[in-house]
């Protein structure tokens, strides 16, 4: 094979420069409108991706944001005060249209009229609130919530409960010498064997590897988590917070980072990881009743239906009335596991919060890119697992086992469900990748991104133009505006400025370490 190669584009060199400068590729310009001058300017804002593919450079600063906000809250010593603020107009206006909503809606129910568009506007309105920064549910499902028995499984061993404490933060120990220590926890968590594997991560007897559990497990794996949380907080006695991250491991399936806040002998960290199990209460998925094409059809006003015989399939509702004593699934975590203590400002606290943080910038498929083809053929049976497997309760693969989905819709289409699941980037595992618990560092990630931008500013002697939100207006900027300049030309231009940044920030580190400053070219060059 013959290669030929051909100088960078310029396109390819100012990204490459931007990169190395930590300048977004990708930014996304908007009108600021200052309301007291009348000034109206055209800004970059951050695209704000967290993986590389798309923005190195955000990609990077959220990673950076993340390590930083997990040693912050690590090994406080005092609680985190946070403190709920008082609803804005906003907010209250929202809930007050909700609330006419909601009795327009009642009217038209009893009167017998159809509701469909109405809930559409609940809908759209509820989403609304939540995006406003409204935490929990504003008017619950008048339906009765459906419930199961909370007895432990017979297989499952019982765990201590402690009485509560009401705290977060760990205990203090001493030493015979006088000198006092706070440790904290550091946690790995893997799921089961779904049969042998080599190093490089693929089964040594791939017809025998029991890709269905594996598909299952990686679908359901949050809640696993979500439960083992749980268990802790029961067992230590206090309310433990975390901060955790999720990747895959070289076989495929998730596994679990976990800082843990305070100290649990490991004894006792084992015995709850024993304990914990979530059980997956859906209907049945063995052989599939419609594959090929036939298929269920959509039929106005009664849902899905059986092409041949025209029996309208079951609902949702009518599917979960018929289970039986056993769940569909039960998930657990395998017995490989580490659990170590940890002393805040060690090379050990310092390593830890770099696993946590090491694949943050690359989907979950990424992590392990395959190289050869058994990794391929290992990917590719895992996606073919995937790919019917239901995911949620609305996922469309229910209709290929003759269950209508929760909310059914027409167009829906086994193998076609558009969650993310069901992409091959994220493996199965549709969760989140960072989990934070709220007592945590008592800031969330916005306030930890405005404590650095201060820090900057105040090392750099200015002031913040942006600390009044109020007096300025921000819109997208339409199509073929004249005032925006080709992308090339305003990364060139972020560069200049970012490189400025830099070398007066270097100076004035300089002058307040007390170090003289004789050449400024050279600390420009330096950074």
């Amino acid at each position: 094979m013959i290669v030929k190669h051909l100088p960078p584009a310029a396109r390819q060199v100012v990204e490459a420069v931007a990169v190395q400068n930590g300048v977004c590729v990708r930014p996304i310009p908007l009108k600021k409108i200052d309301l007291t001058t009348g000034k109206v300017e055209n800004v970059d804002v951050p695209c704000g991706a967290t993986l590389a593919s798309k923005c190195p450079s955000c990609a990077t600063r959220n990673r950076q944001l993340r390590m930083v906000q997990c040693r912050e809250g690590w090994h406080v010593e005092h609680e985190p005060v946070t403190v709920q603020d008082e609803p804005n107009a906003r907010q209250r206006g929202l809930v007050q249209q909700r609330a006419d909503l909601q009795a327009a809606r009642d009217r038209a129910a009893r009167d017998g009229a159809p509701t469909g568009d109405l809930d559409a506007v609940i809908a759209d309105v509820d989403r609304e609130i939540r995006a406003a920064g409204v935490r929990g549910v504003v008017l619950p499902d008048a339906k009765p919530k459906r419930s199961r028995s909370t007895r432990r499984r017979q297989d499952a061993p019982d765990l201590p409960k402690r009485p509560r404490e009401r705290r977060t933060v760990g205990r203090v120990y001493s030493t015979p010498d006088g000198a006092a220590y706070r440790p904290s926890l550091f946690v790995t968590l893997t799921l089961p064997s779904y049969g042998k594997v080599r190093p490089d991560g693929t089964p040594v007897d791939p017809d025998a590897y029991d890709y269905v559990r594996a598909a299952r497990d990686a679908l359901h794996f949050s809640k696993l988590v979500d439960r083992f949380v749980q268990n802790v907080r029961r067992v230590a006695g206090y309310d433990v917070q975390y901060f955790a991250s999720v990747e895959p491991q070289r076989r495929l399936a998730p596994h679990l980072h976990m800082a843990v806040r305070g100290m649990l002998p490991r004894a006792e960290v084992r015995a709850v990881v024993a304990a914990t199990y979530h059980q997956v209460w859906w209907p049945p998925v063995g052989e599939p009743r419609f594959e090929g094409e036939n298929l269920p059809e959509w039929c106005d006003g009664v849902g899905y239906v059986d092409p041949t015989s025209g029996e309208v399939l079951r609902t949702w509702d009518e599917a979960l009335d018929d289970l039986g004593d056993e769940p569909l699934h039960v998930l657990r975590f395998g017995p490989q596991m580490n659990v170590q203590s940890v002393l805040a400002g060690t090379k050990d606290a310092d390593t830890c919060i770099g696993y946590i943080g090491k694949y943050l910038t690359k989907s979950i498929a990424e992590c392990h890119t395959p190289a050869t083809d058994a990794q391929r053929r290992h990917v590719r049976r895992l996606a073919d697992a995937l790919r019917y497997e239901p995911c949620s309760p609305a996922c469309a693969n229910w209709l290929r086992y003759g269950v209508q989905p929760k909310n059914a819709k027409p167009g829906m289409r086994p193998g076609g469900c558009r969650s993310k699941a069901h992409k091959s980037e994220h493996l199965g595992y549709a969760g989140r990748r960072v989990l934070v618990s709220r007592k945590w560092s008592g800031k969330t990630l916005g306030e930890h991104r405005h404590d650095r931008r201060a820090w900057v500013l105040e090392a750099l002697g200015l002031t913040d133009e942006h600390a009044d939100p109020g007096r300025y207006a921000w819109r997208p900027v339409p199509a073929g505006d004249p005032d925006l300049l080709p992308l090339a030309h305003r990364l060139l231009k972020e560069i200049s400025r970012r490189q400025q940044w830099r070398t007066a920030l270097r100076l004035a580190e300089a002058r307040a370490s007390g170090q003289p400053v004789q050449d400024l070219s050279a600390i420009g060059k330096a950074a």
